[in-house]
């Protein structure tokens, strides 16, 4: 039998770039309302400024982004005392969950404001100066780059805007259950478990996943959640196999589905977290339902 090749699902395509600017801004700046066929991220590394547009009307804060669509009416202006510096990319994309960021400002972590740096590092490898002058309607590129570099701008951005989305749908349902701040990452483990929780994660694997140490993770994660990572992946475990058993799949399916070893294991967890054995859970459920 031959290697069966898959191809990608592209969820982010960036077509075109117009500009990647850094501006430092004045504090009294301000810009008339415009509107362009592309999309348009701001992104605020210093200071604060002011955005009106057709979505979103209200303050930007520093490591916040928002996103202008295609076509949407927007300014901005730098009402306070502090000068701010801003980051503001052009591009063509037509997807519509972009939409998604042009509602309200979302706040970025470290590793993707890192993300934002390096676009800029790139662009500036391909791009000629200036790069801080407003309305510039044609940014001219080098006549050579380091190999790979403005295919490199595009691929990070994609992945950036992937990110920001991924960013916005963790905060979205939770807004109102928790502080995020710099415990956004314990939170981000957590929604990492509740999907992965049917394939074998280590601590260590999480460790290597999202750059920090066994002791951190293991005290942040009792203290937010009040229980250890193996017991919240284990009821994760075992609450899906109650579903399972209720839907009449049988121990050695749900074994290999969830990735236990062995049906031994998984009753000896299942009995330990219920109380029972998953044969006599399901007596106990049918005798529930025959009342």
């Amino acid at each position: 039998m031959e290697f069966v090749l898959k191809n990608f699902q592209e969820a982010i395509v960036v077509n075109r770039l117009a500009n990647v600017h850094y501006f430092e801004f004045t504090a009294d700046y301000h810009t008339k309302e415009d509107a362009h066929n592309f999309c348009e991220l701001l992104y605020v590394d210093n200071g604060v400024i002011e955005i009106a547009s057709e979505h979103y009307t209200g303050e930007l804060h520093q490591n916040q982004i928002i996103l202008h669509g295609a076509n949407e009416k927007h300014s901005l202006s730098c009402t306070s005392d502090v000068a701010p510096n801003v980051i503001i990319i052009g591009f063509e994309c037509f997807s519509p969950e972009l939409a998604k960021l042009t509602f309200e400002p979302l706040e970025i972590p470290v590793n993707l404001q890192k993300m934002l740096a390096d676009i800029i590092k790139e662009t500036r490898a391909v791009y000629l100066p200036p790069y801080d002058v407003p309305n510039l309607k044609d940014m001219k590129k080098r006549t050579a780059f380091d190999f790979g570099a403005d295919q490199l701008i595009r691929d990070t951005l994609q992945i950036f805007l992937i990110q920001c989305l991924r960013h916005r749908e963790l905060l979205s349902p939770k807004q109102t259950e928790y502080p995020l701040g710099n415990n956004a990452l314990i939170y981000e483990i957590k929604a990492y478990l509740e999907r992965n929780y049917a394939v074998r994660i280590s601590v260590d694997e999480l460790c290597f996943l999202f750059r920090t140490n066994k002791t951190t993770l293991c005290h942040n994660f009792k203290k937010y959640f009040g229980k250890t990572i193996i017991d919240y992946v284990n009821e994760l475990r075992i609450e899906h196999t109650k579903r399972l058993l209720r839907e009449n799949v049988s121990l050695t399916e749900i074994a290999d589905k969830m990735d236990i070893s062995s049906v031994h294991y998984l009753t000896t967890i299942f009995k330990k977290y219920v109380g029972m054995s998953p044969r006599e859970y399901k007596r106990s459920i049918k005798a529930k339902l025959e009342v």
